[in-house]
């Protein structure tokens, strides 16, 4: 019935007097939304909250605007350096700004500290303990956006370096004098904005340009190779005006890190899609000299498989709205809505353009039937070459797995558990600023502040307690009797409720460190000890605080959101395939794929380019986008087995199954692949890291999961394979309709 339906589908979409109907459509749909609505980039958020509001550090940070806040604004940091001390000079130049700023404020400065009046050697004295670095703010009224905050900064830039007569804001921090970093709030916002606003067209076209010259290597025809990226352009031109309607209601949020990997997902994902299709018409038109009925033909051949796998994929990418931890829940509906438009345009924009240019996409090796070769041949009066049924090396890989199913399981299974035994020793991280790269000026500055002030001192803790009529004097003496705790500030009590006291803690380690970390459950019993009621009257803030939620959030959210998308996964295979055993092995093999990815992964990332930890954000990241995209070449070359069981004994539709599709699966794999490292290009690590271990994976899931380890399996498994489905009523040497055939 679906073979039925692809086929009139075919006529509806590529027939004729169709295809340019087709193109129109969707082209016309893109100029109307392009026209009505914005792009997505467009709509991109700056929010950084990505903890749900009844998380803890989120919640203490909501009393300290109620209850403590200072009304002075959002602060930029001005981090001065000089190596070797900072001189009497420099404090006067530094008194010299504050001075211009208080008689001149920058646009929204709402106040700065009277550092014009303070005198120079008091000054140089609150610097640093070797006097090398000095930290002064100036706070801008809330709600300033980035932009007002790029033209302010800007401003503030031009003021400092006419005072200094030289470049202290730009020039490296290994050169000699003064320097200058924006740093705290306001630096970071401006510079995250910064970073990614030509990393999106750059990621943009670095994509394009590798899918075009992988496909031009793989296949040897321009045009072939360009046939990809006009389909995925054309759902591209559409998807980027309709999410960022989305997200101008407010319906949707997307952040740069979304669109980044989206932009990815969409061009690696449809073009494995399109080469599906693709390859399925090239063999068609061997056979039939019509390429309508060609194209009718593959449609009803693949079109099954790119429906279920696009079905699987957005399916598996929405499993991610059960996440808590936005970074998780704000990719489902972009991905899952792309990955869709994508699967719809795979099925309609591609077969009207192949209809359109039919044979001459495949130029200069353009497939014909025998006929057509032999009627050019005698018109040319010389001999044509014919085209190879199958890959040879292919047809080799096949012969193996069935021949030798259990060496080749064993030999796959210890290459995949060795890599996969890393994954203990991954170390992962939480911190923001980690993510960026070491000369982004904002990070330069955070840099200069922790190597120059105690560790504690750049992100101290904030205690708050509900005392509720209790005495909770010696609160204080408890916190400092902690192994962690440095200094304990005194108590303050809240504006409006004076039962409401608040602490702040500095740590004598790094507040951003895995023990810094792990101190909070700690720090937060030791001042629910001290009441009599429970610890729903103690909250933790600050960043420590923050960075030990987002570690509850994702470990939560990987335990929820992994297993509902392997039950997912399940199902649509035991409906797709009709078998349980089928099911069971081809999510096992994905499961240890994607251990082994990420144990390779570590490898690459930290004992060859030296990275200490992983963002944290990672393991879930892959997982999802691993086993979704990876259960789609299972599913091509599994519907291809279960094809060619129909009419030949077992052994054979195993070997023929592995040469036919290993040509197309081996190069979807190298341009998905390929795609996804592009992301290893961005100033992101938390970018380079999935982009890294996402492509890791597809290789390993394109060139040993799919070629060796299924189809060993599924040797040695036999006609229990297709169990429970009519299939596994054969025998292996019977075919459906009751003759034996060796191929």
């Amino acid at each position: 019935m679906v073979k039925n339906f692809l086929k009139s589908w075919s006529g509806l979409v590529a027939g004729s007097k169709t295809r340019w109907l087709t193109l129109f459509i969707w082209i016309l749909l893109i100029g109307v939304f392009s026209l009505i609505w914005p792009q997505v980039n467009d709509e991109e958020t700056t929010d950084q909250q990505l903890l749900p509001d009844d998380m803890m550090s989120v919640q203490a940070m909501e009393i300290v605007e109620q209850e403590f806040a200072d009304d002075s604004g959002t602060p930029l940091l001005l981090v001065w350096y000089r190596d070797g001390g900072l001189e009497m000079e420099d404090m006067k130049m530094i008194q010299g700004l504050y001075k211009e700023l208080d008689a001149e404020p920058l646009a929204k400065q709402k106040m700065i500290p009277p550092f014009s009046e303070v005198p120079v050697e008091a000054l140089l004295g609150s610097a640093s303990e070797d006097g090398e670095a000095l930290t002064t703010p100036v706070f801008f009224e809330k709600g300033t956006t980035t932009d007002e905050y790029k033209t302010i900064l800007e401003d503030l830039r031009l003021l400092i370096e006419d005072s200094a007569s030289e470049r202290i804001t730009q020039k490296e921090l290994d050169e000699s004098g003064l320097h200058v970093r924006f740093s705290g709030p306001v630096g970071i916002q401006t510079d995250t904005v910064s970073l990614f606003s030509n990393a999106d067209f750059t990621l943009l076209l670095g994509t394009v340009i590798i899918v075009f010259a992988l496909l031009i290597i793989l296949y040897r025809s321009p045009i072939l190779a360009l046939v990809p990226l006009v389909a995925v352009g054309i759902a591209y031109g559409v998807i980027s005006p309709l999410l960022g309607f989305l997200a101008s209601k407010g319906w949707i949020e997307v952040d740069a890190q979304a669109i980044s990997i989206m932009t990815v997902l969409l061009f690696g994902a449809g073009t494995d899609y399109c080469l599906f299709l693709i390859s399925r018409y090239r063999d068609e038109l061997r056979y039939e000299r019509d390429k309508y009925t060609a194209l009718k033909n593959a449609m009803s051949g693949v079109g099954g498989a790119i429906m279920m796998s696009s079905s699987s994929t957005v399916i598996g990418l929405l499993s991610l709205a059960l996440g808590v931890y936005a970074s998780y829940h704000r990719f489902a509906i972009p991905f899952s809505l792309s990955i869709f438009l994508m699967g719809i345009a795979a099925l309609s924009v591609l077969p009207a353009i192949l209809a359109l240019i039919g044979r001459f996409a495949f130029i200069p090796f353009v497939p014909r039937p025998e006929e057509m070769i032999q009627e050019l041949e005698e018109k040319k009066g010389k001999k044509l070459r014919r085209p190879r049924e199958t890959n040879r090396f292919g047809k080799k890989i096949g012969e193996v797995v069935t021949n030798r199913p259990w060496t080749v399981i064993l030999i796959t299974l210890v290459v995949l558990g060795g890599l996969a035994a890393f994954v203990p020793k991954i170390q992962y991280t939480y911190a923001l600023l980690d993510s960026f790269p070491d000369d982004m000026p904002s990070k330069e500055g955070f840099t200069i502040i922790s190597d120059h002030y105690p560790p504690g001192e750049i992100a101290p803790i904030e205690v708050i307690v509900d005392a509720d009529g209790e005495e909770i004097g010696y609160l204080k003496e408890e916190l400092e009797d902690h192994p962690y705790v440095e200094v304990v500030s005194d108590m303050v009590e809240g504006a409006e409720n004076s039962e409401i006291k608040k602490w702040k803690i500095t740590l004598s380690i790094d507040p951003y460190s895995a023990e810094a970390v792990e101190s909070i459950p700690e720090i937060k019993e030791i001042a629910t000890g001290e009441l009599s009621g429970d610890d729903d009257q103690v909250w933790l803030g600050g960043e420590t605080a923050t960075l030990y939620d987002t570690d509850q959030a994702t470990s939560r959210d990987q335990s929820v959101i992994m297993p509902v998308l392997l039950l997912i996964l399940a199902v649509m295979l035991v409906i797709f395939l009709r078998s349980f055993v089928a099911m069971a092995y081809l999510l096992f093999t994905v499961i240890i794929s994607y251990a082994s990815a990420l144990g390779l992964g570590w490898i690459v990332l930290h004992y060859i380019f030296d990275v200490s930890a992983i963002q944290g954000l990672i393991p879930l990241y892959s997982f999802v986008f691993l086993v979704a995209l990876g259960i789609d070449y299972n599913i091509f070359l599994v519907s291809s087995l279960w094809d060619y069981r129909k009419t030949m004994p077992l052994k054979n539709a195993i070997s023929r199954s592995v040469a036919v599709t290993g040509g197309v699966i081996s190069s979807a794999g190298l341009i998905l692949a390929g795609t996804f490292a592009v992301l290893a290009t961005m100033p992101f690590d938390v970018l380079v890291h999935f982009g890294t271990i996402t492509a890791i994976g597809i290789l390993l899931d394109t060139f040993i999961v799919r070629p060796l380890l299924v189809p060993a399996i599924t040797s040695v498994l036999g006609r229990f394979s297709f169990w429970p489905g009519k299939l596994w009523k054969l025998k292996d040497d019977e075919t459906l309709n009751g003759r034996s055939r060796n191929e």
